[in-house]
């Protein structure tokens, strides 16, 4: 059995695109048993289901230059999931104890009955967390936003980086003043802000981090909810494959990686009903896909593509809060 690996890069002109990376070794992550080098690929079970997201739709205002999930206005590969269809995920993730709901799109906003779907998660009792780029899809919802109980609910702000330029390179002109303004807004009415951020090529973790700590003080808005950067997300870069050995090499325990303990319900375009994938990143890939309902995804998932190398492992990053 193999695989072949769809590239997803930056387009040109993206800040985030490295001129730097070579290009990925067409033999690897071709094989979900073993590596290129004929080694047993590394593979992560399932320990507990912490974080269950739910993909609202790939549908978004916004058409930025190197998303990993290629949302724009018009991208509808994902299609909406109801609130029927959430609530009926919700009710068999409380069964299994899950900690954390995760709401990503797409803009999630940009479904109607996303709100909805926020109380619903909230009212059984879930940590919610609620990714957003706080522009006029949930400036929409103010209302229906302040009607919901915020002690248990976080929402994070995608900034791609610390300065307008960049940022607005990534998103487009005007998208820097909107994303503040929606900050703001949620500041002053005291919900929970985090923010997803980016390093750009060359740019160190603590650089990265101090500009954005600037940017909060000078907005004068606490981010309560933390900071995440996220690494660079170009699939057609090369990048070490991950073997069974490596968890000793690095000194990694697989039930760090996200996959040993979230999983993510998307609904294709044309599909009867959602089902359920093992990773945020990867909601189009067929070898990630793993059934219509939670207890169909509990078996192990090999790491058979380049973003589990690059994000997960070897960049240390997580999507959950």
């Amino acid at each position: 059995m193999t695989a072949s690996v769809v590239p997803i890069r930056p387009e040109p002109g993206s800040p985030f695109a490295d001129p730097a990376a070579r290009p990925l070794d067409p033999l690897k992550f071709r094989d979900p048993r073993v590596t290129a080098k004929g080694e047993a690929r590394a593979s992560v079970a399932l320990r507990r289901l912490e974080t269950l997201w739910i993909n609202t739709g790939t549908l978004c205002n916004l058409a930025c230059k190197s998303c990993y999930i290629e949302s724009s206005p018009r991208n509808d590969a994902l299609v909406y999931v109801s609130l029927a269809e959430v609530n009926a995920f919700l009710d068999e993730a409380a069964l299994l104890g899950t900690r954390e709901i995760g709401f990503t799109g797409g803009e999630p906003f940009m479904n109607a009955e996303v709100p909805a779907m926020i109380g619903s998660a909230l009212g059984r009792g879930f940590d919610v967390l609620v990714l957003t780029n706080a522009m006029r899809p949930m400036r929409r919802f103010e209302a229906e936003l302040l009607a919901l109980p915020r002690e248990h609910l976080t929402m994070r702000v995608s900034l791609d980086h610390h300065s307008r330029a960049v940022h607005e390179a990534e998103r487009g002109a005007g998208s820097w003043a909107k994303a503040l303004d929606g900050v703001r807004w949620l500041a002053e009415h005291g919900f929970r802000i985090a923010i997803a951020g980016r390093q750009l090529p060359g740019e160190s973790q603590s650089d990265a981090r101090a500009g954005y700590l600037r940017l909060f003080s000078e907005l004068g808005v606490a981010v309560e909810g933390g900071l995440v950067l996220f690494p660079p997300m170009d699939s057609a870069a090369d990048v070490p494959e991950i073997s069974d050995a490596c968890w000793g090499i690095l000194g990694i325990s697989p039930d760090a990686m996200m996959c040993a303990s979230s999983r993510m319900v998307v609904k294709a375009k044309g599909a009867e009903r959602p089902h359920v994938v093992a990773c945020t990143l990867l909601p189009y890939d067929p070898q990630f896909a793993l059934g219509p309902t939670l207890a169909d995804a509990g078996g192990a998932v090999p790491l058979n593509h380049p973003h589990c190398a690059r994000f997960c492992v070897l960049g240390g990053a997580s999507c959950s809060g």
